[in-house]
């Protein structure tokens, strides 16, 4: 008499975790194990791992024909986060575990040989999901502290097999997991700003940058700091709210099956100039998230940018100004979010030294020109801030230097906190993000303000994006005044940060 099981658990296509629907099914015929429903290798091998389990923790594995189907049969099924519930799906249409047992529950995990629970990726995204339809989730407890983050979420972690089986016998009792007391929100782990010596305008640019969330690009000879600057940023921008931190776990739970960022903490990307295209923006045969998913609310880093692929660069037009993007292969399409913060830094011209009165540029016109024009308009366009950062003398650098504490990160970050907070209370968004429209009311100008900016654009042939760019910069500038009106010094700061326009 053939006997029929039936296990829930949940897949991974993106930063989704849709249901899947694990069929088991016992008849008569030659002994025999077949999964169906668009398995890849990896859960095909699961029939291997699934019977030595089994058999190395005291079960009985099923002389019978074995077909097991995941549903729905069109979802591609990776990973060996399906060995689990497939393994429990055997013992129930066997006899060996009750099938009311299974009920109103999710298993994702994966076997052994011997039985133990190793832990697999994505389980966030599933632990929320599970959430949102009240059911319970059983997982590896290697992957107890990443799941419990889905605070809404009653989440059982069990060790192997046969806790697993005592648990749902209820010959063992296992608490719910619960958020960690210790897990709180990481705040200090960035490196100071007020060790940083002089640079203070591009510190004040720096500053700009994080108050309205506008892209920065530094550029300026080797050694000048530009790096130093960028990895302050991180420091000074506004601690991550709840949602927000839970996004970028998820997003790194997708690739590591342990919590590989500290819980809070703003995400800082810094790849390395030979990077690929698809590691920037994400992609594969299953696509994949790129560096700029993985810097999701925090910072991107670009050093030495001219020395990216020009497809590279190019690829980073539409992110950064729609925050997200959607990655495109035969066997699929994700959307990944990207509302990240680019930092770029380069150098003046291939030597480095174009501009620095203590060294001598031994590039020709036409060799900084190339250079320069690795960097296309429209990318450059999309970057409101372009600061030159001047080298300091051996004096500067020397000197007895004690940090000042009113330009310490955290004082700064206080400003900035001060700052957001006024932009979302006006408009709901950061200033970086107004549209056309909303420029049209936040950032109404006066008629001064209107002439100055009317010349400007004449002399230096700014494109309309660029304006938009100048605008949203100039209300920042603005905020951190308190001023209610974009006043004319506002604009012309704005414009001093565009410098490679010219």
């Amino acid at each position: 008499m053939s006997k029929l099981a039936l296990v829930h658990t949940r897949a991974q296509t993106g930063l989704q975790a849709p249901a899947v629907s694990v069929e088991v099914h016992l008849s008569a015929g030659l002994p025999a194990l077949t999964i169906v429903g668009l398995p890849e290798a990896t859960v095909r091998e699961s029939k291997e791992r699934v019977r030595s389990a089994l058999i190395n923790s005291g079960f009985d594995f099923p002389d019978s024909r074995i077909t097991i189907n995941l549903a729905p049969a069109d979802l591609p099924k990776e990973g060996g986060r399906f060995d689990l519930p497939i393994a429990l799906g055997v013992l129930a249409a066997s006899g060996q575990l009750p099938i009311a047992a299974l009920e109103g529950k999710v298993f994702i995990g994966e076997l052994a040989l011997s039985g133990i629970l190793r832990p697999v990726t994505a389980v966030l995204p599933a632990a929320i999901a599970c959430g949102k339809k009240h059911t319970t989730l059983i997982i590896p407890k290697d992957n107890a502290e990443t799941a419990a983050l889905a605070s809404q979420t009653t989440i059982i972690p069990a060790n192997d097999l046969l806790e697993v089986c005592a648990y749902l016998t209820q010959q063992l009792t296992i608490e719910p997991l619960q958020k960690s007391s210790s897990m709180n929100m990481v705040t200090h782990l960035y490196p100071d700003l007020a060790e940083v010596r002089g640079q203070f305008q591009a510190k004040r640019a720096l500053i700009v940058a994080a108050a309205g969330n506008h892209h920065i690009l530094f550029f300026g000879a080797p050694g000048t700091g530009k790096t130093m600057l960028a990895s302050r940023l991180p420091g000074i921008l506004p601690p991550l709210e709840e949602h927000e931190a839970i996004e970028v776990a998820s997003i790194y739970s997708l690739t590591s099956k342990t919590m590989s960022l500290q819980w809070g903490q703003r995400p800082y990307r810094n790849p390395h100039h030979s990077s690929s295209p698809v590691s920037l923006v994400g992609g594969g045969s299953n696509p994949k998230p790129g560096e700029i998913s993985y810097a999701h609310h925090g910072v991107l880093f670009l050093d030495e940018l001219p020395e990216f692929q020009r497809q590279a660069l190019e690829i980073l037009r539409e992110p950064l100004e729609n925050r997200n993007v959607v990655v495109t292969r035969v066997k699929g399409q994700e959307c990944y979010p990207a509302a990240f913060q680019l930092v770029a830094a380069m150098n003046a011209c291939p030597c480095g030294y174009l501009g620095d009165n203590r060294r001598t540029c031994q590039c020709t016109p036409d060799q900084v020109q190339r250079y320069r024009n690795k960097l296309s308009g429209p990318l450059l366009d999309r970057i409101d801030l372009q600061v030159e950062v001047s080298s300091q003398s051996a004096r500067q650098l020397l000197e007895p230097f004690k940090p000042d504490a009113k330009e310490s990160s955290e004082t700064i970050q206080q400003q900035v906190i001060q700052v957001r907070a006024l932009q979302i209370k006006r408009q709901g968004k950061p200033n970086s993000q107004l549209n056309a429209d909303e420029l049209q009311t936040v950032c109404a100008l006066g008629k001064p303000e209107q002439q100055f900016i009317y010349k400007v654009s004449e002399k230096l042939a700014y494109s309309s994006r660029a304006i938009h760019r100048i605008l949203r910069v100039a209300r920042t500038l603005a905020d951190l005044d308190l001023s209610e009106a974009v006043q004319e010094k506002h604009v012309a700061e704005a414009v001093q940060y565009r410098k490679l326009d010219r």
